[in-house]
């Protein structure tokens, strides 16, 4: 759990994350909407996959990101009401 929130903490992966929340995503919309670079991004993801909150489906050669499962969504949707409600 502690690597869970770890890894959540990082606030490139926490917006990547809530970006997810809305919509699944290319790399290159990600890195567009967050003015970074596609392979910083893609860097990131990496991270999120391999801690199975993020997945993808290819498209040809194109991978769409989203949330894992529900779990996720409602962890990150939880931390979110917790931070406003402060």
């Amino acid at each position: 759990l502690a690597e869970l929130f770890k890894i959540l903490g990082d606030p490139t992966r926490l917006k990547i994350v809530e970006l997810l929340l809305e919509n699944e995503m290319c790399v290159n919309h990600i890195a567009e909407t967050m003015g970074m670079g596609q392979s910083a991004i893609s860097h990131q993801l990496r991270v999120l996959r391999q801690a199975r909150l993020v997945t993808y489906r290819k498209d040809g050669k194109t991978a769409y990101y989203s949330l894992n499962d529900d779990h996720v969504e409602c962890l990150v949707r939880m931390g979110m009401e917790h931070v406003a409600h402060q």
